[in-house]
């Protein structure tokens, strides 16, 4: 291993550990169940998401339903590929973005549904290579599950919002995201820090 390599690996493997820590932490105040590989596949796709690819970047600005239909008809593991990282990149911006797409007038259901559908057909993919339709697996439980680890992310962003606030620029990007979302947390962190968190023409006390 080069010395050149070490501080990109240093790197992983701390955000890892520093995302398992708030993952595990947002499930148990959530009150959700998962299986360790699913908790798992959460961690990494927050550690991937934090330094996006061009691939996975798509998700953010293209059409989900193009998306999707480009995925279905893709050919062998590509299709699988590009239906992985199209339920990747849905269930990223539910739990990031959420409030930010019912501003632009998206709903929410609706993209949760092409997300869970997507890890669906990655799930049926590796169930009909495997010849058992019924076996469950990590994809299947990430398609169910889509609305519940959405709002673990969602809990994931308030806490690096919460981290990101101890200068009075991070309290104005908090309170942002408060207007936003209406987070009860935030809305508390707020008011801990001397802001007493206002909606309408009044604007912050």
């Amino acid at each position: 291993m080069t010395e050149a390599m070490r501080p990109e690996i240093d790197l992983a493997a701390n955000l890892q550990t520093f995302f398992h820590d708030v993952v595990d932490d947002a499930m148990r105040k959530k009150q959700i169940a998962a299986t360790e590989a699913a908790e798992y596949y959460l961690v990494s796709l927050l550690t991937d998401y934090a330094r996006l690819d061009a691939r996975s970047s798509e998700t953010l600005e293209r059409p989900l339903t193009l998306l999707l239909d480009e995925a279905l008809r893709a050919p062998g593991q590509d299709r699988f590929e590009k239906l992985r990282v199209l339920g990747d990149g849905v269930l990223y911006v539910s739990g990031f973005f959420a409030q930010h797409l019912e501003t632009r007038g998206v709903e929410v259901r609706y993209v949760t549904s092409v997300g869970a559908r997507a890890y669906d057909g990655a799930g049926r993919m590796l169930r009909g290579a495997a010849g058992d339709d019924t076996a469950p697996d990590l994809f299947f439980e990430l398609a169910v599950n889509f609305e519940s680890f959405a709002a673990v992310l969602s809990s994931v962003a308030e806490q690096l919002s919460l981290a990101a606030a101890p200068s009075s620029q991070g309290v104005l990007k908090l309170y942002e995201r408060w207007l936003k979302t209406g987070s009860e947390t935030l809305g508390a962190e707020l008011m801990q820090r001397g802001v007493l968190p206002v909606r309408g023409a009044g604007g912050v006390h």
